[in-house]
C-alpha cells in the first residue's frame, strides 16, 4: 500500500481493494518500525488516526464521502491540533496542547483525511537542516548519515520513507521546498496568503506559508485544492476564488516560455546538481517549451534582507514566550525578570535566540532605519525583479539548493547553512509561489528542480511539473527503506 501516490491510494479506496483502516494500520506498523532509524514523527496520534479511519470508512459506505476520504497523511508539528501535543520543534511547547484546530486542520479533517501525528522539525521553523530541533535530528531516507533539509525535514523524511504518502509542511525561506528536494519528493509554496495562517505558530508572519508536500504534483494539486481558501481568521488571507488544480494537470507545454535565471546558474552551485537540474530543462525542450536566459539583478540581496526581515518579526512573534501563559516555565523564580530570563534562556535553543536577538536589535532604536526599512526597500526590488522576468517568460526554473543533502553536522558556521536557502528565499520576499520536484540524482543524494510562477499560479506551475513527472520517473524512486514492504 505504501508504494501507492496519494492519489493512486484514493483510487485504491474506492475501488474497494483495502479499507481506510486497513491503509492506517499498514502505515502505523511503518512508522512503529522504521521511524526509531528516522525521527521524523514527534507524536503519533494512532488511537485519533483509526477513529477517523473508521469515521471515513463509514462515511464512503453511506456515500457521504469527502474530497480525499480516508487518506492518511502527518502534519508538520507547528500547526495547532485540538488535544495534541503542538511543540513546534521546541522545548518551549513540550507543555503545550492546543486547545483549537488550526485552519488547515480543519479542512483537511472536513476532506476526510487521517492524521497520523505530527512531524519533527526545526525549533520554530528556525533551520535548514533539521538538526534544530528538541526532539533531536531528523535523518535522511536516502542516507541515514544525511540531513533531510529543514524546517520541514520530519515531514519530508516521512513522505519519503513511505510512511505517509503526503504531509504538511511551512515555508519561510524555502523549509518545504528545500527539504523536498533533499529527500526526492514534491513540495509546495504556495503564493502568501493563498492558504490560511489560522493556528500556524507563527515565525516570521510576512513570509510564512502552509503547502502540501507527497510523491508527486498531482498529489499536490488535491491537497491544495482542500488547503486554499480565504479565511476570515486570518487578516493576511486573500479573499479570492480556488481554482480547480488537478484540472488542467495533463494541458500540453507547447508554447511553454521558460526563463533559466543567470544568478542561479553561478559559483557556489554545485556541477552535479547544475548537471541535472539543465538536464531536466532538455525534457521541457522536448516537450514543446522554449528556453531563455533571465536576470533577477537583485539576489545577492536576498539573503542579507530575509536575515534582517524574518528574526526581527521573529523577535516579535516569540515575546508571547515569557512563562506567564503557557508553555515552559523555569523553576522557582526569584522575580519577574527572572522568570523572564530563565524561562527563555531555558526554553530557546541557540539557532532561535540568536534570531530573536539580531532581530531585537535590528528592530531597536537608531537601527530600524538602518537595516529593517532597508531590507523591506530591498524586498519590494527582489519582488519587482520576478514581475518584470514574468513580462517576458511564463515560468522560471532553477536548482532548489546548491548543493544535494551535506551530513549531518557538517554545517557548523551560521553563515554557510543559511546560504543553503540562497534559491529559495527571494520567493518568500517576493510572496510568489514556487514548487521542488525529483530531477536527478548527484552523489546519490536527490536533487530538486525548483519552478516558479507569478502571483496565483500554482495552477500553471503544477501542470508544469506534473507535465515532467509523466515524462519521467525521478519522483518513482524510492529510498530502499521505503521499498520494505512492512
Amino acid at each position: 500500500m505504501h508504494d501507492k501516490t496519494l492519489t493512486e491510494l484514493a483510487a485504491a479506496l474506492s475501488a474497494g481493494e483495502f479499507s481506510s483502516r486497513e491503509l492506517t494500520e499498514h502505515l502505523l506498523a511503518r512508522i512503529e518500525r522504521h521511524d526509531g532509524a528516522l525521527n521524523s514523527f514527534i507524536t503519533v496520534t494512532a488511537e485519533q488516526a483509526l477513529a477517523a479511519a473508521d469515521a471515513a470508512d463509514a462515511a464512503r459506505a453511506r456515500g457521504e464521502a469527502g474530497p480525499l476520504p480516508g487518506l492518511p497523511l502527518a502534519l508538520k508539528d507547528i500547526f495547532c491540533t485540538r488535544g495534541v501535543k503542538t511543540s513546534c520543534g521546541s522545548r518551549m511547547l513540550d507543555n503545550f496542547t492546543a486547545p483549537y484546530d488550526a485552519g488547515v486542520v480543519e479542512k483537511l479533517a472536513d476532506a476526510g483525511t487521517v492524521s497520523l501525528g505530527k512531524t519533527n522539525m526545526d525549533e520554530f521553523a528556525m533551520g535548514s537542516s533539521n538538526e534544530n530541533s528538541f526532539f533531536g535530528p531528523v535523518k535522511n531516507p536516502w542516507d541515514l548519515g544525511a540531513v533531510p533539509g529543514g524546517s520541514s525535514g520530519g515531514s519530508a523524511a516521512a513522505v519519503a520513507a513511505g510512511l505517509v504518502p503526503a504531509a504538511l509542511g511551512t515555508d519561510t525561506g524555502g523549509s518545504i521546498r528545500q527539504p523536498a528536494a533533499f529527500c526526492g519528493i514534491t513540495g509546495l509554496k504556495p503564493t502568501y496568503g493563498r492558504v490560511s495562517r489560522y493556528g500556524m505558530i507563527a515565525y516570521a508572519s510576512s513570509l510564512d506559508q502552509a503547502g502540501p508536500m507527497a510523491r508527486s504534483a498531482a498529489d499536490c494539486a488535491h491537497l491544495l485544492g482542500v488547503l486554499a481558501g480565504h479565511d476570515l481568521r486570518d487578516s493576511t488571507s486573500v479573499a479570492r476564488g480556488v481554482p480547480d488544480y488537478a484540472a488542467d494537470l495533463d494541458a500540453p507545454l507547447s508554447g511553454l516560455k521558460i526563463g533559466l535565471p543567470r544568478e542561479y546558474f553561478g559559483d557556489g552551485l554545485s556541477p552535479e546538481v547544475e548537471g541535472a537540474v539543465r538536464e531536466a530543462v532538455k525534457v521541457y525542450e522536448s516537450l514543446g517549451a522554449s528556453v531563455r536566459e533571465v536576470s533577477l539583478p537583485h539576489t545577492h540581496y536576498a539573503i542579507p534582507a530575509y536575515y534582517v526581515i524574518a528574526p526581527a518579526e521573529a523577535s516579535s512573534n516569540l515575546s508571547r514566550y515569557d512563562g506567564v501563559r503557557f508553555g515552559h516555565r523555569c523553576e522557582d523564580p526569584a522575580d519577574l525578570m527572572d522568570l523572564y530570563k530563565r524561562t527563555r534562556a531555558e526554553g530557546f535553543g541557540e539557532e532561535v535566540k540568536r534570531r530573536i536577538l539580531i532581530g531585537t536589535h535590528t528592530l531597536s532604536e537608531g537601527f530600524f532605519d538602518a537595516y529593517y526599512k532597508k531590507a523591506q526597500k530591498v524586498r519590494r526590488l527582489i519582488r519587482q525583479d520576478f514581475l518584470d522576468a514574468f513580462d517576458e517568460v511564463d515560468v522560471l526554473m532553477g536548482p532548489a539548493s546548491p548543493t544535494p543533502a551535506f551530513d549531518l553536522g557538517a554545517k557548523k558556521d551560521p553563515v554557510s547553512m543559511y546560504l543553503q536557502d540562497i534559491y529559495t528565499i527571494a520567493i518568500n520576499l517576493a510572496g510568489i509561489p514556487g514548487i521542488s520536484v525529483p530531477a536527478g540524482f548527484a552523489n546519490g543524494r536527490p536533487v530538486g528542480l525548483q519552478i516558479l510562477g507569478t502571483h496565483f499560479a500554482e495552477a500553471r506551475l503544477l501542470n508544469v511539473a506534473h507535465q515532467f513527472q509523466q515524462a519521467t520517473d525521478w519522483h518513482l524512486r524510492r529510498p530502499a527503506l521505503a521499498e520494505e514492504t512492512a
